[in-house]
C-alpha cells in the first residue's frame, strides 16, 4: 500500500482546471488559448487572484490532460497555476504539449529554477516586487537563462514597486534580454493611468500590461 505521503509519479500532476479563453496578458494577448492551470503555488503574494489553486485539484495522468486539451481548437496552449514548476511533471507534460505542435508558453514566479523548461516553451517569468510581500522568493541566477523568447513582468503595487522595477531592469539588462518586459498595475492599487504616466515621463521601453480577460470578463471563473 502506498504512503498517503509518497510523492506523486511524475507523468501525474495535480489539476486545478483547463478552459478556453482569450490570453490575457503578454504577447500572445489576444489570441484563443488553452489554458492549464495547476494546483499548488509556495508563495503568498499579497495580490494573488487565483488563491482557489494553492491546493485540491485532481490528479490527471499527462495522456488525459494531453486529450483534453486537443478537445479545444486552439494551437497555443498556456501552463500556468499556482506554481507550474513546483510539480516536477510539468516539464514531461509541455515537452509533450511542444511534440504535438502546440505553441506552448509557461507562466511562472522565477523562484524556482526554469533551467529545464524545454527551449521551445516562451517562459513568462514574474518577478516579485517588494510590494508583493515575496520579493525575498526571486531566484535571480533565472534571468541569466532567459533569452529573446521569454519575457519578463513586474506587478507594480506602488510608486517604490516602480522605481524597483525600473532599476531592475537596468541591473539585469532585461530590456536588451528578453522579448518583452511588462509592467501591470496591481488591481486596486495603482491605477493604470498612473503607471502610464510614470512610464512616459521616464520613457521608459517596458510595455504596459491591463489584463484583457478581466476588461471582457471580470473574475468570472474560467476566464
Amino acid at each position: 500500500m502506498t504512503s498517503g505521503n509518497a510523492p506523486e509519479r511524475p507523468n501525474r500532476l495535480r489539476l486545478s482546471e483547463i478552459f478556453y479563453s482569450l490570453q490575457g496578458e503578454a504577447l500572445d494577448a489576444g489570441y484563443p488559448t488553452t489554458f492549464v492551470r495547476l494546483t499548488g503555488c509556495p508563495l503568498r503574494c499579497q495580490y494573488c487572484d487565483t488563491t482557489y489553486a494553492f491546493s485540491g485539484g485532481e490528479l490527471q495522468t499527462q495522456d488525459t490532460i494531453l486529450k483534453r486539451v486537443k478537445d479545444f481548437p486552439a494551437r497555443r496552449v498556456c501552463v500556468t497555476g499556482g506554481e507550474p514548476l513546483a510539480q516536477p511533471g510539468v516539464h514531461d507534460l509541455m515537452e509533450a504539449l511542444c511534440d504535438e505542435g502546440f505553441s506552448v508558453s509557461i507562466e511562472t514566479s522565477g523562484a524556482l529554477d526554469v533551467t529545464n523548461v524545454d527551449p521551445r516553451v516562451s517562459r513568462v517569468v514574474d518577478l516579485k516586487t517588494p510590494g508583493s510581500k515575496e520579493v525575498h522568493r526571486n531566484r535571480y541566477e533565472n534571468i541569466g537563462e532567459l533569452t529573446s523568447t521569454d519575457q519578463v513582468k513586474f506587478v507594480i503595487c506602488d510608486r517604490d514597486d516602480y522605481e524597483w522595477a525600473r532599476m531592475k531592469c537596468a541591473e539585469f539588462d532585461l530590456l536588451d534580454r528578453v522579448a518583452a518586459v511588462w509592467f501591470s498595475p496591481s488591481a486596486d492599487q495603482v491605477d493604470p493611468a498612473d503607471l502610464a504616466e510614470w512610464i512616459l515621463a521616464d520613457g521608459l521601453p517596458v510595455r504596459l500590461q491591463i489584463q484583457l480577460h478581466k476588461t471582457l470578463w471580470g473574475d468570472e471563473p474560467g476566464r
